[in-house]
């Protein structure tokens, strides 16, 4: 049942993401379907973003399709999390955002970005973010069967029974800080969803849409859900009967949307910053800051779980090869 579920989510997440690089592909190719205003950003910079950006959802659908073949429990472990995580990361708080900012430009009649035809026209963002939603749910989902089918005893397990690794003490050395960290730049987040403009200036503030707003709450409940998951798996103690599953699913989606929708995305716009620097792209103040150390604290998570992973991974093929010798049958000696 599991391997057929499995096989219907990873199919369906690879057909959502056909849209949406079909779209890039004729972007590319000079056919500017869709495009209001082609001639507002340069070509070049045009040409880069799609050719990134087509890349990054065919690695996508390449992760989908391999999650449902037979070669993908054999498959190195860090080749599938990193992509995985980073999925997780983009479109976690893009479905959350959008979705959120829809809604509540439908109540409350807020300004809605997406029904604008300046630049992008409004059916480009139906068939894009369409595709995303659906990716995201497929994609994700086929991710958490193939997660309990390859790693479900770790999963199920409670905190308290989690094996006291060689380096947990130095993780508790980075992590708790990286923890409160993200705790703090959550709280900031809220608070500029709930429309506060501390720390921003006035531009960016007049900028403000529902979607910002509503992006702005998804990136600060996910940050403060990664600080509350990154406790609870450095402190096992804190709650020894809760499932592993829970904490880190908080710290996996919440630290890879610090990363990469925080963190990576004030990368991007700090390098179009410094390549175009007679157009400022990169957040000034408070925001700029926040960016950076969502970074920071992107990377921290990432370094850790990366240490965590090969740990696990070696201590279970320790215990595979201890059963082997346990189990293999004693030989006879004839004379």
């Amino acid at each position: 049942m599991s391997s057929r579920r499995l096989t219907l989510l990873g199919r369906t997440a690879v057909l959502a993401c056909t849209p949406y690089l079909a779209l890039k592909l004729l972007w590319l190719l000079g056919f500017d379907v869709g495009v209001g205003d082609p001639h507002r950003i340069g070509r070049a910079v045009w040409v880069a973003a799609n050719a990134f950006t087509f890349l990054l959802d065919a690695i996508a659908a390449v992760v989908a399709h391999t999650l449902t073949r037979p070669a993908g429990l054999r498959a190195p472990a860090w080749l599938l999390l990193l992509p995985l995580w980073m999925a997780s990361g983009l479109l976690v708080p893009l479905m959350t955002g959008v979705v959120g900012g829809s809604l509540a430009g439908l109540i409350t009649g807020g300004r809605n970005p997406m029904g604008s035809d300046d630049f992008i026209a409004p059916w480009v963002f139906g068939v894009v973010y369409g595709g995303f939603l659906v990716e995201g749910v497929t994609l994700l989902g086929a991710f958490a069967v193939y997660a309990h089918q390859r790693w479900g005893g770790l999963l199920r397990s409670p905190l308290g029974d989690l094996a006291d690794t060689g380096t947990r003490t130095v993780q508790r050395i980075f992590l708790a800080p990286a923890a409160v960290l993200l705790a703090a730049l959550g709280c900031l987040n809220v608070l500029w969803g709930t429309g506060s403009t501390l720390g921003t200036d006035a531009a960016e503030a007049a900028a403000g849409t529902v979607i910002s707003s509503a992006s702005n709450w998804s990136q600060g409940l996910l940050s403060l859900l990664a600080a509350a998951g990154l406790l609870l798996l450095v402190f096992p103690r804190l709650m020894p009967g809760l499932r592993v599953r829970w904490p880190l699913a908080a710290a996996w989606t919440g630290g890879g949307a610090a990363f990469a929708c925080g963190g990576c995305m004030w990368l991007v716009q700090a390098v179009t910053d410094g390549l175009s620097p007679g157009a400022p792209a990169v957040s000034r103040g408070l925001p700029g800051l926040v960016g950076a150390l969502e970074l920071c604290a992107g990377l921290t998570v990432l370094c850790a779980g990366a240490f965590t992973l090969g740990e696990l991974t070696t201590d279970m093929r320790g215990n595979a090869q201890r059963r082997m010798i346990v189990e293999r049958p004693a030989t006879r000696t004839y004379t």
